[in-house]
């Protein structure tokens, strides 16, 4: 059996940078066992699977180690494939996901994803996340991801974390952030109870980022920088309960995987 296999860099406009995502077209599903197994053969942050139906397509997301409910440089590498490989006529795409119907757009080199709004609630902090990050931090907060504030841009991008420690049953991931130098607000995030130490550039994260920089910052309309080592740049836009994340893909790879 053969499967189609893309590599999508996504969020930059350049190779060996932003957060690179597999994307495999399916003609139907598999079993889960065989999705999860490629998923962590690829042992990328993401792996995407898509189905098209009559009218729209079905997506499911993988890491190395479990099914995830949303992920965003997936599906933009995803919709990246789909506008640029299996049908060049299209302006939108829409997704039938875990977590609800999800549509991305074209507007030249950039794709805009509408995605549902997370935001995060005020809470305590284990300490073994405190521990872990070893910085501590000015506000910390809750919603699918822990939301970890500090006060430079400067703290986020020296982080050094004990990744052992970063993994907590109340939260998926964790989030740190800070106003950025010369953008709205900079981040990175930290998964290690997926497989995913730090991930490069997280769509999902920004459905809790958006709401809460929209509201600090008193403006809708946002710049970031994810700045891992690879780093990723989107544009942001707070709508109500929804949120837009725009970036650009790029193509790395195209292969053929034979199982």
């Amino acid at each position: 059996m053969k499967i189609p296999l893309y590599q999508i860099d996504a969020f930059t406009n350049k190779v060996f940078s932003g957060n690179p995502a597999a994307v495999c077209p399916l003609e139907h599903w598999f079993d889960d066992n065989i999705l999860q197994s490629i998923a962590a053969e690829n042992n990328l942050s993401e792996t995407a699977f898509f189905v098209k139906t009559r009218e729209t397509f079905e997506l499911r997301w993988f890491t190395p180690v479990d099914e995830v409910d949303l992920c965003g440089h997936a599906t933009l590498a995803t919709a990246f494939v789909i506008f640029t490989e299996i049908d060049t006529s299209l302006e939108t795409v829409k997704f039938q996901t875990k977590s609800g119907e999800l549509i991305v757009s074209r507007k030249n080199d950039l794709l805009a994803m509408d995605f549902p709004s997370r935001p995060a609630r005020k809470c305590e902090i284990p300490g073994d996340i405190v521990r872990g990050l070893k910085v501590n931090p000015g506000e910390v907060l809750l919603a699918r991801d822990y939301l970890i504030v500090y006060e430079s841009e400067e703290i986020v991008r020296s982080l050094q974390p004990q990744m052992e420690l970063l993994s907590d049953p109340q939260a998926l991931g964790v989030i740190v952030t800070a106003p950025g130098d010369s953008v709205d607000f900079v981040s990175r995030f930290f998964v290690p109870k997926l497989g995913i130490p730090e991930d490069p550039v997280t769509g999902s994260a920004h459905c809790t980022l958006i709401p809460y920089w929209a509201e600090r910052l008193g403006k809708d309309k946002l710049h970031a920088l994810q700045v891992s080592q690879r780093g990723g740049e989107l544009f942001c836009e707070l709508q109500k309960e929804r949120v837009k994340i725009a970036g650009k893909a790029v193509k790395y790879l195209e292969g053929v995987i034979e199982i």
